[in-house]
């Protein structure tokens, strides 16, 4: 018989990854430049390679090692855009899926489904790659003036994360009641998805008025505030459920094993795939300057 259940085991080793693996997200992150880039591109190409991964199991043939290139080098042209190394034409955007198209001509053919298997190839690009690319761009974002400034507004929308998930987590174990979407996630709750916007709109008003308004001097409205902590916590329930529509069709319980007791890089950043572009568009919506704080 272990000396331990399997659930703390579990919670041990995610303990354990989270000890380690914060500090080291949040010192690359306030250092920013190549280390961010690099980083984001690194993580984007695992995701898209479990991605990819999932595609297979789900009937499709993606062409993977183009798919991972691509999606691992679009942090890295942002950053390079950033830098005023080169600035990426609008051609570019479609000249990138066309050469994806006509390479599936030799390497999947009339048999091997080339359609579907550029299609997958593109988006899984753009759903890795493409949505982690605003860790940087928020990074360098407009109205935060320095490294913390610009730090802190990385990290907002990744503790609202958090306490979004961490909110669902524990209204629904504690209040359960009526299934969100059983067919797609049994285990989460109509009441927990309203336990993890009540959370994060909480932590937002917490996280802006002892970090963001005194540290980086800025802010929202009132109104602004709850609009944007409750579209936050929406969006990343819906990139949640998206991940776990996508291994119900795959068959698969974990989209990869790099992170122990916590699956894969696609498990982990599924929310913030969402998140994190969303957060842009909301920040020139609703921020506001707020100096002298």
């Amino acid at each position: 018989m272990p000396l331990f259940p399997a659930r703390v085991n579990e919670l041990t080793r995610r303990a354990v990854v989270a000890i380690i693996g914060a500090p080291i997200a949040l010192g690359i992150i306030w250092l920013g430049g190549a280390p961010l880039a690099t980083f984001a591109g690194a993580l984007s190409g695992v995701a898209a390679w479990e991605y990819y991964r999932m595609a297979r199991e789900g009937g499709t043939t993606p062409m993977s090692t183009v798919g991972v290139v691509l999606s691992a080098l679009i942090p890295l042209a942002v950053h390079a855009q950033h830098l005023g190394v080169f600035a990426l034409p609008l051609v570019v955007w479609i000249l990138v899926p066309l050469f994806v198209l006509a390479i599936s001509i030799w390497t999947r053919g009339v048999d091997g489904k080339p359609l579907g298997a550029a299609s997958t190839t593109i988006f899984g690009a753009l759903y890795t790659g493409g949505t982690l690319s605003y860790v940087y761009a928020l990074r360098y974002f407009g109205y935060a003036v320095g490294d913390t400034a610009g730090a802190l507004v990385v990290i907002m929308p990744i503790v609202l994360t958090w306490a979004s998930d961490t909110g669902a987590y524990f209204t629904g174990r504690f209040v359960g009641g009526p299934k969100l979407m059983p067919s797609v996630s049994p285990a989460k709750t109509i009441a927990g998805a309203i336990g993890a916007v009540v959370t994060t709109v909480a932590t937002c008003a917490a996280f802006v008025h002892y970090l963001l308004r005194p540290y980086a001097q800025l802010a929202f409205s009132p109104t602004g505030l709850i609009v944007f902590a409750v579209c936050v916590s929406v969006v990343a329930q819906i990139g949640d459920l998206t991940e776990s529509l996508l291994k119900r069709e795959a068959g698969m319980k974990d989209s990869g094993a790099l992170f122990p007791g916590h699956g894969g890089v696609l498990d982990r950043l599924d929310s913030l795939f969402f998140v994190l572009p969303v957060t842009y568009a909301l920040y020139y919506a609703l921020l506001l300057p707020a100096p002298g704080s």
